[in-house]
């Protein structure tokens, strides 16, 4: 027998998969994924010389990293059922929507789409998950005893 009383032992009820919630994750991993491809290129620069501002650039990498490491912690938060991810990733895809317009202004009209479409998507991922707190730890797991 284990040693486990019945009401610590976890629960084997499977998170339903919310496709919005898997959209949302998928899309926080993807762009966490080109944030770090993007500290890839910059430490590249610095290497190869390329930049003007050896401190801005390792500065620049750091930030950026910081951004990506927070993206991935969102998407995992996100697989994983929590409840709070759905505010911070509005508000980061939010602030991809001037990017992608002034990308557009500056000529990047493909870049400029793609960077608006995910921004957009990632939006009503957010906003249509199901982020309902049932068992009152975040998981979208109704554990209530029935008859309580």
């Amino acid at each position: 027998m284990s040693d486990v009383p019945p009401a610590a032992a976890p629960s084997h009820t499977p998170v339903r998969r919310d496709p919005f919630r898997l959209l949302a994750a998928a899309l926080c991993g993807l762009q966490a994924v080109v944030l770090l491809g993007f500290c890839v290129f910059y430490l590249w620069e610095l290497v190869q010389g390329a930049g003007a501002d050896p401190t801005r650039v390792v500065m620049s990498i750091v930030l950026i990293a910081v951004f990506a490491v927070l993206l991935g912690v969102l998407g995992r938060a996100w697989l994983r059922g929590a409840n709070w991810p759905n505010t911070p990733t509005i508000v980061w895809n939010v602030l991809l929507l001037p990017v992608a317009w002034s990308l557009f202004q500056a000529g990047r009209a493909v870049l400029a789409l793609a960077l608006g479409v995910v921004g957009i998507l990632g939006i009503v991922a957010a906003v249509r998950a199901d982020t309902s707190d049932r068992d009152g730890f975040g998981r979208g797991v109704d554990t209530a005893e029935p008859g309580a």
